[in-house]
């Protein structure tokens, strides 16, 4: 009774598929084709976003607060320095006293040598400041850090420009041109 149609006759040949198994399949292969074009399609877009995103656990990429990531691009930059000294130019008036600040104002800060240059109003009160400036010095570095103002460098007032008479001739240098 054995014969080409029945099952025990066919030699341990398995049954061939049926439509759903061939579906079954053809559905397993696709969604693992899917699956590896999304991944090399999402490593792209991360290859073009400038890396891989952040994970479970913290990283430099994880979002921060401004105040945190302000102070760690003054670390990567150095600028430690030169930014305490614009706070202390920004809070002059509380370190030097309201007469001074009045009369006397910060002007920039070299960071080179370590100088701060200070413009007074007039001569008396930049005579004044540079008898402070010791004082001024020890007093900056110790709300900055030892070493960060080296030297106080006091400037008086700028004088008018000189005019060598109400009538000059355009391009004239002065009296000096006519004599000669």
């Amino acid at each position: 009774m054995s014969g080409p149609d029945t099952p025990s006759g066919d030699g341990g040949k398995a049954p061939e598929p049926s439509g759903v198994d061939l579906a079954r399949v053809a559905l397993r292969a696709a969604k693992e084709a899917a699956r590896a074009r999304g991944d090399a399609a999402q490593q792209r877009k991360q290859a073009r976003r400038g890396g891989l995103r952040s994970g479970a656990r913290a990283d430099r990429r994880d979002p921060m607060a401004l105040g945190p990531a302000i102070s760690r691009l003054l670390t990567e930059r150095g600028w430690e320095a030169p930014a305490a000294v614009g706070g202390v130019m920004g809070r002059w008036p509380e370190i030097v006293g309201g007469d001074v600040a009045k009369h006397c104002e910060p002007e920039r800060y070299d960071e080179d040598e370590r100088v701060l240059v200070v413009r007074c109003d007039s001569t008396a009160w930049a005579t004044n400041l540079r008898l402070l400036a010791p004082t001024l010095v020890a007093r900056l570095n110790e709300d900055l850090g030892h070493g960060t103002v080296r030297l106080i460098k006091v400037v008086g007032p700028v004088g008018p420009a000189r005019r060598f008479g109400p009538l000059r001739a355009p391009g004239s240098t002065g009296p000096g041109d006519t004599y000669g």
